[in-house]
């Protein structure tokens, strides 16, 4: 199982981060500091830090650079504001190897760690999910469901993506929305519901139950 370490002081996306990285099998650990991300990341044994840019005690910048210059290859993905782009070259000029730009979705962030961890939890290279008869070709965006190309829209794909992922299990409409809309996403907001109705009626009623109270499962 590979240990990630999030270095994110904003609680709310950490905690984000934190619940849909173990949910998708991975072991974590939160530090809220850089200079106590530093020590952990040269200390201790991860397979891939998620670090932020704007940390305090020492910017993610400072960290990045003392590990690389200590000789550490840990894959490090960064996340910067979509409007900094100069904190993304900067990032990448000093040794980071991937970048996300926030707000995001989990799913985005999700398919990042499993390109830099080479695997997923899926087995193999986790780009080629079935579930009965549906199929989805994560690297090409292409679905399948009885042996005919269904046309899905972005948010429809991220979507049946995050059911294929877990299938059979019951996932809340909380669930959904951060991981195909985002941490920030209004909670109340109906549009989970809306776009469950858009997969059942190009996939098929049956293949997506509501579970009263709780949510939606794909039936496996």
């Amino acid at each position: 199982m590979s240990r990630i370490l999030i270095a994110e002081d904003e609680p709310r996306l950490a905690s984000f981060l934190e619940k849909g990285l173990r949910a998708a099998g991975y072991t974590t650990t939160v530090c809220p500091d850089g200079l106590q991300a530093e020590a952990i990341a040269l200390d201790e044994n991860f397979d891939l830090l998620v670090l932020d840019i704007g940390l305090p005690g020492q910017d993610g910048f400072a960290v990045l650079r003392a590990m690389r210059s200590r000789g550490s290859r840990m894959p490090v993905l960064i996340l910067t504001a979509r409007d900094e782009i100069g904190d993304t070259v900067t990032g990448l000029d000093l040794g980071a190897d991937d970048y996300v730009t926030k707000p995001f979705v989990f799913e985005e962030l999700l398919a990042r760690v499993r390109a830099r961890l080479r695997g997923g939890e899926q087995g193999g290279d986790g780009l080629t999910l079935r579930v009965g008869a549906i199929e989805l070709d994560v690297r090409a965006r292409r679905a399948e469901a009885d042996g005919a190309t269904v046309d899905l829209t972005a948010k429809e794909f991220v979507l049946l993506e995050t059911f294929l992922r877990h299938p059979g299990q019951v996932l809340s409409r909380e669930q959904l929305l951060s991981h195909v809309w985002g941490y920030d996403y209004d909670p109340g907001s109906n549009i989970v519901d809306v776009y469950v109705g858009y997969l059942r009626r190009k996939l098929g009623q049956e293949r997506f139950e509501t579970v009263r109270g709780m949510g939606y499962r794909l039936q496996p």
